[in-house]
């Protein structure tokens, strides 16, 4: 039977439990209809499958593999699929990394709402494993330049970096300056690479300088310590002598980012948050109000967006930042890339390549 990782059931109050690992097997899959299997060669992880191990994370179970991340090679089908889903086999594909919205700009049509992959009630499948059944409507050709590891670390920071920047910071545009905050999580590495390649100027803050100047190196004008008292008057400093504000932040933090933007920000600016690893609220001053500033939630991105992404990250032959990569199902070998995810260590995504993919990177 095919194997995957998931998480064990131990005593313990959200927030202060950590859930083992744990190697389960899972059925092994019987498409129907339009469903296909994938045979995974890779997978990664996000800062959601450590809250699901910390029991901090909605719908949080046990017994689904983990991870919502992941590519692979269409490896069978159902008798009776169309030409359509026919022509998918053998390819290699990228995951959707949820169900349940399709097109709308506002939020996901499913009246139950938005079902992402790995770890949760929400959604039965998990993209840690040998396989994964999914209908081949939620997938896309991959990419021909990109690694199994590379092509694994895009689709969730991919489509969330895409919606918070493209959609929602309404500063996609050449020349405009835009601030992304705690550079070094996948989220704010991609939001960098489509601000760049967007011809934005771009500022990262971190606490690691190393980590600011590998931003640098990939096209962020300059960036800031956000340790430092007063990180955002240093920011203003870095800003260019005629556009001296800044017309969007693309933040995952929270924390006072806010009460700084009043001073960063042009009027009518934009903040576009996509997590709040910091704090789990934000206050909205009143000098942000005097100054029209907006704040716009952004979280993941519909079906429609996750297509516009993949394909500008082709045209453009983007690569994602790979962290660290281990190989196979090793519950150990696994076990220690959250570890590094809980000290901050990685500067990218932390990925496990799988089957056909462990064996390619060998060679």
């Amino acid at each position: 039977m095919p194997s995957a990782i998931a998480i064990r059931k131990v005593d313990g109050k959200p927030g202060k439990v950590y859930y083992p690992l744990e190697k389960i097997s899972i059925p092994t899959p019987e498409p129907k209809g339009e469903e296909v299997v994938i045979t995974l060669s890779a997978a990664s992880l996000n800062h959601r499958d450590l809250f699901i191990r910390q029991h901090l994370y909605p719908g949080t179970t046990f017994g689904i593999p983990l991870l919502a991340d992941g590519v692979g090679t269409v490896t069978s089908l159902s008798p009776t699929a169309s030409p359509a889903t026919k022509a998918l086999l053998g390819k290699r594909v990228l995951l959707n990394p949820g169900t349940g919205w399709l097109s709308s700009p506002s939020g996901p049509e499913s009246p139950s709402g938005y079902a992402i992959l790995g770890g949760t009630t929400a959604n039965p499948h998990g993209t840690l494993a040998d396989v994964i059944t999914l209908p081949a409507s939620e997938l896309e050709e991959c990419p021909a330049h990109l690694t199994d590891a590379e092509a694994a670390a895009l689709p969730l920071t991919g489509l969330t970096a895409w919606r918070a920047f493209r959609v929602k910071s309404g500063a996609a545009a050449p020349g405009t300056n835009v601030l992304v905050t705690g550079i070094g999580g996948g989220v704010a590495l991609m939001a960098l690479l489509f601000a760049v390649g967007a011809g934005c100027n771009v500022y990262v803050t971190s606490s690691e300088a190393a980590k600011i100047s590998r931003a640098v190196d990939m096209g962020a004008k300059g960036g800031v310590s956000y340790r430092a008292a007063k990180w955002d008057r240093e920011l203003l400093s870095l800003l260019p002598a005629d556009r001296p504000f800044l017309d969007a932040i693309i933040d995952g933090a929270g924390g006072d980012v806010l009460s700084r933007a009043t001073r960063l920000l042009k009027p009518g600016g934009v903040v576009a948050v996509y997590g709040m690893t910091v704090a789990p609220s934000m206050a909205f001053p009143m000098g942000a109000v005097l100054r029209n500033i907006e704040v716009r939630g952004s979280t993941m991105g519909s079906r429609r967006e996750f297509g516009e992404m993949v394909e500008w990250v082709r045209r453009n032959e983007v690569r994602p930042v790979v962290s660290r990569v281990v190989r196979g199902l090793d519950v150990g070998a696994v076990d220690g890339l959250f570890e590094d995810m809980k000290a901050g260590r990685q500067f990218g995504k932390l990925v496990v390549l799988l089957g056909e993919g462990a064996e390619r990177a060998r060679l």
